[in-house]
């Protein structure tokens, strides 16, 4: 027998859902196991401090000791920590509390990386801290769904804001001066004397602290609707000693300035966040000199929705169903675009903005990002150049 899915045998199929939701399941426990450890300080205690009780950690972290013992043993139930007398038979007269209390843990190096070490392009500690961010504004999401509102990036709270500000922040100051300077046009107008850049969603400011240190020439301006993301990025700012080049704006990317337009504008990982997307690029494009290039990224999601998918559009679609579609649609009048942004839509937002066209960069691993740069010039000026556009 064929069930709708086009499969011979329907119990087997069942099995394996159920096989595939039960592993969804603990991943699921993982992933908000790492979120107490990661908020509780207890995986920094264990890659500082080596092998440790369920008593040394508790101290050590003003913390409970009860808790941490049932936590170190879920993590190394679970492969994340290594329990060292894992599988030893304790003495016949032993009390197995006391035992328990002075069992070590360790915290493996390679697993260390990614839950402590915050400039590694391995950290993702911070994904756990989204999803913890998601938990308590489930029933608002809920709603949302009935009524078509939304949850702005403001009622995810902080840990949602430092969780998208840390994941990305090594890759900004890591990889980003080197991918730019190995992108011609863009590098040239990031190295004019005096050059005026401009980064709009700048978020926590690591992509602008970024872009004034590896041009030293340029006034780099990061603009962000985000009061609080706006004094984390400059406080960042002064804590690098760049608040003479890199300034901090609470302001609506739509409204920017003409009087002195910029050479450079940037839009990291922000376009399918904003509700109105084609008024912010349109005010972008009235800012820039004739000779400037903007440049957007986002996600690296594939070209046409395909079902299954891939893991990027998997997990690009569970940050939409849970943190940028609410956050979207929690303004009115809204693009409601969401995280999985493909590129025909950028297109079409580029060219109802007034832009030329849109071509894809030569930026191959930048994490699950893609690289465009949109163009001010005409179509025929694009094909002089030798610039090939995305296709239409």
């Amino acid at each position: 027998m064929t069930d709708p899915t086009g499969t011979t045998d329907s119990a087997h199929s069942a099995d394996a859902f159920a096989d595939r939701l039960f592993a969804a399941t603990l991943g699921a426990i993982d992933v908000l196991a790492v979120h107490v450890g990661d908020r509780l300080g207890w995986y920094q205690a264990l890659a500082s401090s080596g092998p440790l009780t369920s008593t040394a950690l508790a101290e050590a972290t003003g913390t409970a000791e009860r808790y941490a013992r049932e936590w170190l043993e879920q993590q190394a139930a679970s492969g994340v920590l290594v329990a060292e007398d894992a599988g030893a038979a304790p003495a016949l007269d032993a009390d197995p509390q006391g035992v328990a209390r002075t069992r070590l843990y360790a915290l493996p190096a390679a697993h260390a990386e990614v839950l402590t070490d915050t400039s590694s392009l391995s950290y993702l500690a911070p994904l756990a801290r989204f999803v913890g961010a998601i938990g308590p504004q489930l029933p608002r999401l809920l709603e949302s769904y009935r009524d078509g509102g939304g949850v702005s990036w403001d009622q995810l709270g902080d840990d949602a804001r430092q969780a998208q500000s840390d994941v990305n922040r090594p890759w900004f100051e890591r990889r980003l001066a080197p991918t730019l300077a190995a992108l011609p046009a863009v590098h040239e107008a990031l190295s004019r004397p005096g050059a005026r850049v401009v980064d709009v969603g700048c978020g926590f400011g690591w992509s602008t602290l970024a872009l004034a240190e590896a041009y030293p020439l340029a006034e780099v301006h990061g603009v962000d609707v985000d009061r609080p993301s706006v004094a984390a990025a400059r406080a960042a700012a002064a804590e690098a000693g760049l608040e003479r080049r890199a300034f901090f704006h609470l302001a609506d990317a739509a409204e920017l300035a003409v009087a002195q337009p910029y050479d450079a504008a940037f839009a990291f990982e922000c376009v399918h966040d904003m509700p109105r997307p084609v008024a912010v690029l349109e005010g972008v494009r009235r800012a820039m000199r004739p000779d400037g290039v903007v440049v957007v990224m986002d996600e690296a999601v594939a070209d046409e929705f395909r079902a299954p998918a891939d893991d990027v559009d998997r997990i690009m679609y569970g940050y939409s169903l849970f943190v940028c579609l609410p956050d979207g649609l929690s303004t009115s009048p809204s693009a409601g675009t969401g995280t999985v942004m493909r590129p025909a839509t950028l297109r079409r937002y580029a060219r109802a903005a007034g832009y030329a066209g849109v071509e894809v960069l030569p930026v191959d691993d930048f994490g699950f990002f893609r690289f465009y740069r949109l163009l001010l010039g005409s179509t025929d000026e694009r094909t002089q150049r030798g610039r090939p556009a995305v296709p239409e």
